[in-house]
């Protein structure tokens, strides 16, 4: 039984080694072990064995263990189809420093942990190489989450629709913390920070809660000073669940407010961007050498991205939100008269 045990953990010790891309040589395992080579080669035939019946029962496996010459060793070639490629980890790795989403030290230790788990020994330094600089020159957030944990505790009130109370920090008064009590319903991650999605709730005459508004308030997470479950928790009827990915589509630079429709020509040559940046945009028309385009959206946040194409939007519809494009545009005028 002893000797099963010892072999049953000789010959998943390899196996782990093998598939975080080390290089497994029978002489040094014999000595590691106090077995001989043969115990060695037998156990690593084991590993192969397995691995065929890996390839047997899923197209995507498609690792093998082969003696690599050069270096005298037994290495595993191939890919789990559940792990991440090189490329995938690169990109990922890329993404993440471009986002900016935590502090300095939490984004190198996340960045070391992707790619030691992941990335092949053999790879590693490559991979490690191609993001040193831009880890060297990472500049974190002025206003960075420095509780990361606070993302877990907020996911598990959502999924498990407890009430919180929070204190949260104005961005327009930044030494005022105003309480909350609040429903939450989702998380987003948007330009550089992550979003708490909730409804705001307030006790009516007959003490029960009820949501202020009608549709879900945006609290930047950073910003949460306090937060604690108060032992409640709430229900929201299923045709009125929350939704981040359709919520995500229609809401920019995490402004909250109203669903509206906006109707507005483009004047650009290509609008793709328009929709790309506008996932629920569809072209309704084409005059004049402008487009017309039509979108589904909440807030003023789509007033601000409007702005920002200049010379190439007009407005048409909701004409209030016309009206107050061209009252920004004539203070920025006068600025510069």
């Amino acid at each position: 039984m002893n000797n099963k045990h010892s072999k049953n953990s000789r010959t998943l010790s390899m196996y782990v080694r093998l598939c975080a891309g080390k290089r497994i040589n029978k002489a040094e395992e014999a000595n590691r072990f106090g077995v001989d080579e043969r115990s060695i080669q037998r156990d690593i035939d084991d590993i192969r064995a397995f691995l065929e019946d890996q390839k047997a029962e899923s197209t995507a496996e498609s690792r093998e263990i082969v003696y690599d010459r050069i270096h005298k060793g037994f290495v595993m070639t191939g890919t789990d189809g559940s792990a991440m490629s090189n490329s995938e980890i690169l990109a990922v790795s890329k993404i993440l420093l471009e986002s900016r989403a935590f502090g300095k030290k939490e984004m190198e230790a996340l960045l070391n942990k992707l790619v030691e788990g992941c990335v092949p020994l053999r790879n590693m330094k490559l991979v490690s190489d191609l993001i040193a600089n831009e880890k060297y020159h990472y500049v974190e957030l002025t206003h960075p989450i420095r509780n990361p944990d606070i993302l877990w505790k907020l996911g598990e009130a959502v999924r498990g629709c407890n009430r919180l109370e929070i204190h949260y920090q104005k961005q327009d008064a930044v030494q005022e913390n105003v309480k909350r009590v609040i429903e939450p319903v989702g998380i987003i991650f948007s330009e550089y920070y992550f979003y708490l999605n909730a409804f705001i709730v307030e006790k009516n005459a007959a003490g029960r809660y009820e949501h202020k508004y009608s549709y879900p308030a945006i609290f930047r997470i950073d910003r949460i000073v306090k937060c604690r479950e108060m032992g409640e928790k709430f229900k929201l009827p299923y045709n009125g669940r929350f939704e981040e990915g359709e919520f995500r589509k229609r809401v920019q630079f995490m402004y909250s407010g109203e669903l509206m429709r906006v109707k507005f020509l483009f004047f650009g040559r290509n609008a793709e961007a328009v929709l790309d940046r506008l996932p629920t945009a569809k072209i309704v028309s084409g005059q004049d050498g402008a487009c017309e385009i039509e979108a589904e959206v909440y807030g003023k946040g789509i007033l601000m991205w409007l702005l920002s194409q200049g010379e190439q939007v007009e407005i048409l519809r909701p004409e209030w939100l016309r009206e107050e494009m061209g009252q920004k545009l004539g203070k920025m005028q006068e600025r510069y008269q």
